[in-house]
């Protein structure tokens, strides 16, 4: 006779734990961080070095001062510093980037109760303080490669306020000015294949944050083609797919239902062309994901599965 076994949930068991999650978005990141290496040398190199050094001293602290369990060992830490480094411009300074990198952990997750309770992304949650606290520092470009301190535009600031489209070859390999990790969209999707080969993200907000801005930006080209520009610039150019392939998929801040995950990436594709077309800024993927992170609770509430018996005549 076989022994019945009753225990509590979860009775499914995986091998994609956390480590394995964040281990698996660190190899994705690797493009991009060679990208950043190869086209700003040492500023890159330093610039990943201190985020880093940031997110992971502040995290050990935190929790050995709370006396929780420190959990550096998953990954999660370097992953925030890595990505937090990505979206910052080369030029920052570095007591900015690890002030960042401070923020981000201490405000961005360990306040909430740690790893997948916070609310907001954590490094996009730290750019908008820098944003808001350094304006100047986190809108001053460099150009690439060639290491000197000029200043340059983005091609999204180009696009916008000269109307110069920049050619997409140079969109396509990183050879522009920006954050340090959106400039290469081979690189970048590079890492959307190795994250959906081994289905450690999901294909639909990706595929929902990047057809509604192709769809907006083709209906608005269309209408008035001298003034917004075409659908592929706005898919290559800017943070876009930094943004819709390791930020808005974020397990902890984006949704967990199949309908969901649609709505979210809809969402953040619908307020990230609202802000390039019409806005006083030319890029809008920081504000999108963190304005849908906000609503991630409606979302799953309204599209959570009913369940079997109920809501049937009653």
């Amino acid at each position: 006779m076989k022994k019945l076994t009753i225990s509590t949930s979860p009775h499914v068991f995986s091998s994609l734990d956390i480590p394995y999650m964040m281990k698996g978005v660190i190899k994705a990141l690797i493009p991009a961080v060679a990208a950043s290496l190869y086209f700003f040398r040492w500023r890159a190199f330093l610039l990943i070095l201190t985020t880093v050094s940031a997110c992971v001293l502040t995290e050990y602290l935190l929790q050995r001062l709370r006396g929780r369990q420190v959990r550096i060992g998953d990954f999660s830490a370097v992953v925030t510093g890595l990505l937090l480094a990505l979206v910052l411009p080369p030029s920052i300074p570095l007591w900015m980037s690890f002030f960042g990198g401070v923020f981000a952990i201490t405000l961005g997750k360990e306040i909430f109760g740690g790893l997948g309770h916070n609310i907001f992304n954590p490094a996009l949650l730290a750019r908008a303080f820098l944003m808001a606290a350094f304006p100047v520092a986190l809108t001053t470009w460099t150009n690439p490669v060639a290491l000197d301190t000029v200043t340059t535009a983005t091609p999204l600031g180009m696009a916008q306020f000269d109307h110069v489209i920049t050619p997409y070859v140079s969109l396509f390999f990183g050879n522009v000015g920006g954050s340090l990790g959106e400039t290469s969209a081979l690189a970048l999707l590079l890492g959307l294949g190795y994250l959906l080969y081994y289905k450690i993200i999901d294909y639909r907000i990706p595929v929902a944050y990047v057809g509604t801005v192709i769809f907006f930006s083709a209906v608005t080209h269309a209408i008035a083609p001298g003034r917004f520009s075409p659908p592929l610039f706005h898919v290559l150019a800017g943070g876009l797919l930094l943004g819709a392939v390791f930020m808005a998929t974020d397990p902890a801040t984006s949704p967990v239902t199949g309908l969901g995950r649609w709505i979210f990436g809809a969402g953040c594709g619908l307020i990230t062309m609202t802000i390039r077309l019409w806005g006083g800024l030319p890029e809008g993927v920081m504000y999108s994901i963190l304005l849908m992170n906000a609503v991630t609770p409606l979302i799953n509430r309204i599209t959570r599965p009913r369940r079997f018996g109920v809501g049937h005549g009653r």
